[in-house]
């Protein structure tokens, strides 16, 4: 149900450019559900191919892991005051390293040399901007998401 959501997410926010809440729910779900949050993650990513395959989705198979192992890595018992920064500028940075971490799969699947792949991220660098910029705008709503689910995990009894 949480990949579902991550899909119908991505599917009501496609108007904006590179503006969506994927960065905010890996996130959310990696700090409650640690490791099991890679099954939504996955779940979202397979849920893609609703839309066709294509040499696009392949990264898509890393760089939410990134982002999962990034949130995996951060001190659980980070001080309250500190934690909601530094989940936005995770999330932000995400966004921003979004092309290069798409890079190498691109470069691979259409042969490209190092200096047309910097100039692919390059050229790409105001989309990463943008979904840098709605990253850490929208990721004030880590904690309470995460939040949410703690209590209604604990309300269902899981």
């Amino acid at each position: 149900m949480l990949g579902a959501i991550m899909f119908c997410s991505k599917l009501l926010m496609e108007g904006l450019p590179n503006i969506h809440l994927l960065g905010v729910l890996i996130m959310a779900y990696t700090l409650v559900y640690r490791w099991k949050a890679l099954f939504p993650i996955y779940v979202y990513v397979f849920l893609e191919l609703l839309e066709g395959a294509g040499v696009w989705w392949v990264p898509n198979l890393y760089i939410w892991a990134v982002l999962w192992g990034v949130t995996m890595l951060l001190p659980k018992s980070m001080p309250k005051w500190l934690a909601p920064i530094v989940y936005c500028v995770v999330c932000g940075l995400h966004g921003l390293a979004y092309g290069t971490l798409f890079a190498p799969w691109q470069a691979l699947a259409w042969h490209m040399s190092f200096k047309a792949t910097l100039a692919w991220i390059a050229a790409g660098f105001p989309f990463d901007l943008t979904q840098c910029i709605g990253n850490l705008c929208l990721g004030v709503l880590i904690i309470p998401l995460a939040t949410l689910l703690r209590r209604l995990d604990k309300k269902a009894g899981t």
